[in-house]
């Protein structure tokens, strides 16, 4: 999938949801999907950072 195919995706995935749940479920939705995001970006960081500190040991 392209990046263009998959900001597509996302998009309308976004307009179906506000259509289908109320203002109060979308922002709840918003912010679970915003804290997912922030917690793998964490996971990755972190997993980077030792990765990076193993190869430094060996």
């Amino acid at each position: 999938m392209s990046s263009c195919e998959l900001v597509t995706l996302v998009s309308a995935l976004a307009c179906s949801i506000a259509k289908t749940f109320t203002k109060d479920e979308t922002a709840l939705l918003a912010a679970i999907f915003t804290q997912l995001g922030d917690t793998l970006a964490t996971i990755d960081a972190s997993d980077a950072i030792n990765n990076c500190n193993d190869k430094d040991e060996g």
